[in-house]
């Protein structure tokens, strides 16, 4: 049937705006670099830059080979999809390019956030194999579970779990609590920097480089939020049929206004909770406190009022702060403290989507507007335990999914010697014994290699 006018216009104005939006969260890319950059020391700021770039291309090819096509391959299997490898079939009636680019923009991401974790300390090749893993196969599982149309957590499947399914609307759990649990298995099972703890324990400071940069990268993180959060409405041409002024446009300006108010609030709450507890204004520490709050709301920014978002930074910010406290205390070492912002605020973002969650705004995002839909919706605003049980059950299985499959990646490289970088490599710093010279050249130190044929040398090589 040849498509209408106002069909094309409208699927030609969907498009631009799926596409707009998934240049923002490749941005995001940008700004995970920046951050992972002027968070380590200057001397592995070559390395972890570099291991940025491969997440990004070693996750392109692995998501195009077989990650799309097991987070979206158009099954009855509730639990992994199974078609449109490579792209086979695509475009069709479900997908076209723009939305793949969308959701890969997503999966590398996830691959950036267990990055952070195991800075300073890992050998490159094992990036590159636990990249291509997590982004072609770890990922795509969960987000079939929670975002296929088949996934058996899915709120689009017809006959969701506890007549509800789990709203995780841009990846609280899907995205961020995934990076989050491969970094915690990866920081864990490598164990600390060099010197990161005394020898009674007590954690030693190893601050970032450059506060520039990782402000920088805070502010990166943000613009590229707004593709990352409005944009998963995928359209912004659907009207809602009850309304006469409404449609996806309305509910996308309060997803960019709920994602704004969170991660400000828990900022705010981080600068002064810290000063509470430091004793000074910690910038590194508000940046990691407003992403934080971003990655809370993420699950449930399109479906809370404003003044709910502002509830859910307060809270990250000290899920965050509490989780900090506890690692140290463990002896857990996550450089970018990754594990505690992705994988505890998005656990508290989950249980606030299940507490918060308002009925016409649940309608809004998951119905197109139809008022004649009931679905459950947050316990706090009347709708019951389906939605929070359904948040539950995310948040139980993506630890145990992420544990029970890169779990064994990261022992398995470790048993190999594959790993983690020798003792004298890590003193040295990965930019000189693994990269060919440091990412900057001013102000070396005398008793430092200054090229990597210098460095060979001090270690024995002819």
């Amino acid at each position: 049937m040849e498509m209408s006018w106002e069909q094309s216009v409208t699927y030609s104005i969907n498009t631009v705006y799926l596409l707009f939006s998934a240049y923002l969260v490749f941005v995001m890319q940008l700004g995970f670099a920046m951050l992972c950059a002027g968070s380590v020391r200057a001397k592995n700021a070559m390395n972890i830059m570099l291991t940025n770039v491969v997440d990004a291309v070693v996750g392109s090819i692995s998501y195009y080979l077989f990650g799309f096509a097991f987070a979206f391959g158009d099954t009855s299997n509730p639990f992994i999809g199974t078609n449109f490898f490579a792209l086979k079939d695509i475009p069709n009636t479900s997908f076209d390019y723009s939305f793949f680019l969308y959701q890969w923009a997503f999966a590398i991401a996830v691959a950036g956030i267990t990055s952070g974790s195991i800075a300073e300390r890992t050998q490159f090749s094992a990036y590159l194999v636990f990249s291509f893993f997590l982004s072609g196969f770890v990922y795509p599982v969960v987000a079939h579970w929670v975002w296929s149309s088949s996934g058996w957590l899915s709120t689009s499947s017809t006959n969701p779990l506890f007549a509800s399914g789990a709203i995780d609307f841009a990846g609280s759990g899907v995205v961020h609590m995934v990076g989050a649990v491969a970094g915690f298995w990866g920081a864990l099972i490598e164990g600390p920097r060099v010197g990161r703890f005394d020898a009674f324990g007590k954690p030693v400071p190893m601050r970032g480089h450059n506060a520039t940069l990782v402000v920088l990268g805070t502010f990166l993180l943000w613009f590229g939020w707004f593709g990352f959060n409005p944009g998963s409405f995928d359209k912004i041409l659907v009207a809602y049929p009850s309304t006469t002024n409404q449609g996806n446009w309305t509910a996308i300006g309060r997803t960019a206004v709920t994602t704004t108010l969170a991660g400000s609030t828990a900022g705010i709450v981080t600068l002064f909770g810290r000063r509470l507890l430091v004793g000074h204004w910690d910038a590194l520490d508000v940046c990691n406190g407003v992403l934080g709050g971003f990655v809370a709301i993420t699950s449930g920014c399109a479906v809370v009022e404003p003044w709910a978002a502002i509830v859910c930074g307060f809270f990250s910010a000290w899920v965050l702060i509490g989780l900090n406290i506890v690692v140290m205390k463990l002896n857990f070492d996550d450089p970018l403290e990754a594990t505690q912002l992705h994988g505890g605020c998005g656990a508290w973002g989950l249980i606030f989507t299940g507490l918060f969650a308002k009925e016409e705004f649940v309608i809004q995002a998951y119905e197109a507007g139809d008022t004649s839909v009931v679905r459950p919706y947050g316990l706090f605003m009347g709708g019951g335990w389906g939605l929070l049980g359904c948040q539950v059950i995310e948040l139980l299985v993506i630890v145990g999914w992420v544990s029970v499959t890169m779990g064994p990646i990261f022992y398995a490289q470790h048993r190999l010697g594959i790993l983690r970088i020798s003792v004298e490599e890590e003193i040295a710093g990965l930019d000189i014994s693994s990269h060919g010279g440091y990412a900057y050249n001013t102000h070396q130190e005398e008793n430092q290699p200054r090229f990597y044929a210098d460095y060979m040398r001090m270690h024995g090589h002819s």
